[in-house]
This record gives C-alpha cells, structure tokens and sequence, in this order.
C-alpha cells in the first residue's frame, strides 16, 4: 500500500476515499442513504456506525478524500460553505476577534458581523495582501482566529500563507491560545494550493464549487491536522447537525475524481480570457493571478509563484465607461452581465460551465455600505471548460453591444 504522500495529485484525485467496498469489492462504493444502522448490542454500534447525523460511510470517504488532497490531517464535512464557516468562528471566543481579510465573501461577512459580533466576538477587516506588516500591527491578545481567502473574493488578491503563519508564530510563539490560520481554499482548491503545507492551521472550502465541480450540490468541507481542532469541529457538525447527506458527499466525491483535469482547463482558458480582456481599450481593470506582465499584472505576482502552481479560473474586471451607448461604467457591467450567451447569468463558480455575475448586486450584496463595499462596476467571471474561442467571442460580442 502506497502511502498517500508517495502518489502524484492526480493519482489522488482519482483514488484518495475511493477504495472498493469493503463488503463486495465494488469499485463504486455504494451511496449509504441510511439516517440509522442496526446495532449488535446496546450500545454497541457496528463499527462505530450508529446514526447518520454522528457518522456515515460515505460521508467519511469525502472527508478521507479532501484530508487527501489537502496534504494530510482529519476531514470535517457540512451541509454547506456556510456551515463549516459558522464552525469555524465558533473556535473564537466571547470577548475574543479575529482578524480578517478585507476581501471576503459576503457571506462570510454577514456571519461575522451579525451573528458572531453581537455574541462578543468583533472582526477586524485589514488588508493583508498589501502592508506585510498590517497582519502584525492587526493582532492584540484578544486575536484568536487570523482568517483570509487567498485568492480573494471578488478582487483576487492573493496573501502570503506562509508569511501570515511566521508572523503569528514570530508574534505568540506556541503559547496556548495563539490565534489559529485559517484560510479559504475555494478560489484555488488543493489543486493549485495547499494551505496546510504553507503553515495553516484549518484550511477550509465551499465544496459546492471547484472540487463538486458541476453545479449539482451544496456542501462544506474544512481540514486540519490539529487533532484538538479537529475533535471541537467534529463535535459541532455532530451538535449542531448541519452534515450533508450522503448523495451531497456522493457527488463531491465524484467530482474529486476530474478534478486536477477540470482545474487544469479552468486555468487555461481563464489565462486567454484574462488576456483579451487586458488587450480591450474598453476595459480599465483586470483581476487574474495569471496575469504577470503589462498594465494589468496582478501586483502579487511573486507570491502566486512561490505558493500556487495555476493561476485559478476566476477573474474579475471592470469595463470603461462609454461603449456602443455611452452608459456608466456601471451600467456597462449590468448589459454585459444580461448579454453573454454562454456565460450564465449567476452566482456561484468553479462549475464546468462559464458563469457571469455583478457582485455589488449579487454575492457581495451583505457587504454594501461597509468597508468591504466593491465596485458597482465590477464583474465576476466564473471560466469554465469550454472551448476558450466561444468564450473569448462571448464576451467580446457583449462588451461591444454594451
């Protein structure tokens, strides 16, 4: 048996919590959509299977497969991104904060400010892919959680892992209670990047997207190799019972198996999209990892580098005021949004299919009037694996009509 640290990503991806079953040897496990299992005695469970809130078979190949992927450590899956962040913050706590990116989620900034804040916990916004001393002046001995999305949503700033996990260290040591490094893996999955190699302590995603893959599920999933962390975040997906049902891990599972090749075409089509959107006069700004030389390189170029092997499938950008009808820049973005034909109109990402989105209006809506507030201008494409020429023509014809 090889150990998993010997195979090659893609060797993973198809393999990793995808073992024959047991029972017969199926090389499709079996989906165990089951909400109970028979015990052998009182209090005697079948392997330790006694209800599918606590524990599930194929919810522990999902968890198995992403811990995999991740580079080592213990799975907790839940019913949604949502669920695993809510899980998360909860290792924060009363009079205590965290320190938080200025790019996040609204979503993820909703849960701070609404549901943690008023329970004790205050979030401090700081951005931390700019000043590399702000994550140091930014934490006091009240810090217990220093979280970020890297890349980020929607702008795609990329932060130093490594250099946020010597800074805590540099700053509290191994004293107990030093802050925890958690950091959202959605935008660029352990196909591009590994946080808990760099020094992360939880690594977590919304598997709805990069590693699902097709648009089919809701699901979260969240990595650590602290087994303290993650016997407390296994005793809040059991208590507060938001897992994801076997057909959800099901899914995520499946699409594990394709995912170092998905990931693999997002990325290049997103390298030529992000590349004729730069080479438009009509187009003012430009957001993609991938982005290295020009008007519109990506200001953290050395540090996508040194810390990611693609540049992800996300990319963001503004048009310039004007077009065919001399509209607001604004008012650009929304004709270009309604216009794509292959692009969707929707929210979400890392699909197969090409997705379109104005955050202001859209996902970040949670943020509007706040410090986080993005550009009303601003345009979110999800790339997917089409041929990159229809894409490239999509949205080439809607930003002319625009």
């Amino acid at each position: 048996m090889h150990d998993d640290r010997d195979l090659a990503f893609g060797t993973l991806a198809v393999h990793a919590g995808q073992e024959p079953d047991e029972l017969t040897g199926a090389v499709a496990p079996p989906i165990y959509q089951t909400s109970t299992f028979a015990q052998d005695g009182v209090g005697r469970p079948r392997r330790g299977y006694d209800y599918a809130r606590s524990v599930n078979p194929t919810r522990d190949r999902l968890q198995r497969a992403v811990a995999a992927l991740e580079g080592g450590g213990e799975g907790i899956a839940f019913a949604s991104g949502s669920a695993a962040t809510a899980a998360i913050a909860e290792l924060a706590p009363p009079a205590s904060e965290v320190v938080v990116g200025d790019d996040v989620y609204g979503g993820t900034y909703r849960y701070l400010e609404r549901v943690r804040r008023p329970n004790g916990v205050d979030a401090r916004y700081v951005d931390l892919a700019g000043d590399p001393d702000a994550l140091w002046e930014a934490m006091t001995e009240r810090t217990r959680l220093v979280w970020f999305e890297t890349p980020t949503n929607p702008l795609l700033k990329v932060i130093d892992i490594a250099a946020a996990a010597r800074t805590i260290r540099e700053r509290f040591g191994d004293a107990p209670g030093r802050p925890f490094l958690v950091v959202d893996n959605t935008f660029a999955s352990p196909a591009l990047q590994r946080p808990l190699d760099l020094g992360a302590d939880i690594v977590f995603h919304s598997a709805t997207k990069y590693l699902a893959g097709h648009s089919d599920t809701v699901l979260g999933v969240a990595v650590t190799r602290d087994p303290a962390v993650a016997e407390r975040l296994r005793f809040l997906q059991n208590a507060a019972g938001a897992v994801p049902g076997p057909f959800d891990c099901f899914l995520v599972l499946r699409g594990l198996r394709t995912l170092h090749l998905r990931v693999e075409r997002h990325v290049a089509n997103a390298a030529a999209v992000a590349a004729f959107l730069a080479s438009r006069d009509d187009v003012g700004w430009v957001a993609h990892p991938g982005l290295a030389d020009g008007p519109h390189a990506h200001p953290q170029t050395a540090v996508v580098r040194a810390q990611m092997t693609g540049g992800t499938g996300m990319i963001s950008f503004r048009p310039r005021a004007g077009g065919a009808h001399g509209r607001t820049a604004a008012e650009r973005a929304v004709a270009i949004a309604e216009a794509t034909r292959i692009f969707t109109l929707a929210e979400s990402l890392g699909g197969v299919e090409s997705l379109i989105e104005v955050p202001a209006q859209m996902t970040h809506l949670s943020v509007a009037g706040s410090p986080l507030q993005v550009p009303d201008d601003l345009i979110r494409l999800s790339v997917g694996i089409e041929a990159v020429d229809d894409l490239i023509a999509d949205l080439g014809a809607a930003l002319d009509a625009s």
